[in-house]
């Protein structure tokens, strides 16, 4: 019943005073507007650049051979530091918080189809390189297998920019090409995707084979890399020390020695860009309140000038018996409606920006980071909250004035 009162009486001022209200109702749906949508392109832009990074390694650590420079026992500096395939083998043997550890083989290499011929860098691989590299193909291919490594095929798996240039189209599942001269069957696609990390060049240009086909061909008895896996990403600095640990035992140099063996822990720069993009959303959100504030502000003195208009009316409602608790609610239901129907037309308009802004489509450029914002839950229950702190602020001392007005002064007010 009083929820019905108070309505009735929102929508009798709304009558005598169209313009007031549908100002502030614009300035509250302006303000809601501004901080939506600044934080869903900073969403955006943090899951585009944290995908980025995930298809460049979801969440490896890679190992590298390198060069001692502290003394070890002895033992002088400057000693190269050689990866094999067996490493691999130890460091999943004697880590028990590693998932996976792989080798791999690299080299540039020339492809030839028809009359095309093209250079690119070549990997040699297992067959788990499809998830911890997410290289996923495209339908109707596949990836390497486990037959491909133990017979040694002449398979190959290539990015979708250079199978295209290659012959002419994006799926040539199938057909021949030749790397270095020796024929290998194309046996899957990788489609585009989004990377912001990379090393030798992106993943769309590259080609990858077997790691046993690799090793056959070109006779190569270090490895380039090994790709590690972690079982709990949390556990990344951690098994990058037991990495080391474990390595500078068989190669006799000091484990503290990080230029021994080079690493690059794609988990802390995940780490590293999230706390980045953390701050940039809360700076957009910082930015997004201050429009939305000064709405606020622009509430609050409209509920001082009604409260002022209406002391007459309060004098008379405090004179037959309206408590003051009565009077603070009238002015925070009005301010809270006002400012949620104002909040709700900005959110609905922002929601039609942002699935407009999905159908453009982004290309290459910087629209692929900002072209696809995103409305999380995170970003919705941000807003609504300071919708309603808002509100509340703006009808909370408007109504506190009122409240406290004498019923004999309100009532000799003109």
């Amino acid at each position: 019943m009083l929820i019905f009162m108070l309505l009735r009486e929102f929508i009798e001022d709304l009558r005598t005073q169209k313009t007031r209200a549908f100002l502030t109702t614009i300035a509250i749906s302006w303000g809601i507007l501004a901080i939506t949508l600044l934080m869903a392109f900073g969403e955006g832009l943090s899951f585009r650049m944290r995908e980025g990074l995930l298809n460049a390694g979801d969440r490896i650590i890679r190992v590298y051979g390198g060069q001692t420079t502290i003394k070890w026992q002895g033992l002088p500096i400057g000693r190269r530091i050689r990866l094999k395939e067996e490493d691999s083998k130890i460091i999943k043997k004697n880590i028990p918080q590693v998932m996976v550890a792989i080798p791999g083989f690299g080299r540039k290499v020339r492809l030839k189809a028809g009359e095309k011929i093209l250079s690119t860098y070549m990997e040699g691989v297992y067959p788990e390189f499809e998830f911890l590299r997410r290289m996923f193909p495209a339908s109707g291919g596949r990836f390497l297998n486990a037959k491909d490594l133990q017979e040694r095929r002449r398979s190959v798996f290539l990015g979708e920019e250079i199978a295209a240039e290659l012959f002419g189209r994006p799926d040539p599942v199938g057909e021949t090409v030749k790397i270095d001269g020796v024929p290998f069957t194309v046996v899957g696609v990788m489609p585009k995707k989004l990377q912001t990390s990379m090393s030798n060049g992106p993943d769309n240009r590259r080609a990858i084979i077997p790691f046993t086909t690799f090793q056959s061909i070109y006779g190569y008895k270090y490895v380039n890399n090994i790709i590690v896996k972690p079982i709990n990403p949390r556990d990344g600095k951690f098994v990058e020390r037991e990495i080391r640990r474990v390595l500078a035992k068989k190669y006799q140099f000091d484990p503290d020695d990080e230029r021994a063996v080079p690493v690059w822990n794609f988990i802390e720069n995940e780490e590293m860009g999230a706390k980045v993009f953390r701050g940039i959303n809360i700076f957009l959100a910082v930015i997004g309140s201050m429009t939305l504030i000064i709405a606020g502000v622009g509430v609050a003195n409209i509920m001082f000038v009604v409260a002022k208009e209406r002391t007459k009316e309060i004098g008379i409602k405090r004179a037959v018996g309206a408590k003051r608790r009565y009077i603070i609610l009238q002015f925070i239901f009005e301010s809270l409606l006002i400012s949620f129907i104002g909040g709700s037309l900005g959110m609905l308009t922002s929601v039609g920006i942002i699935k407009l802004m999905w159908m453009i489509p982004t290309g290459d450029g910087a629209m692929q980071f900002l072209g696809r914002p995103i409305l999380s839950a995170e970003v919705l229950i941000i807003s609504v909250l300071l919708l309603t702190i808002i509100g509340l602020l703006a009808g909370f001392f408007p109504a506190r004035k009122a409240a406290r007005v004498n019923p004999v002064d309100a009532l000799r007010y003109e």
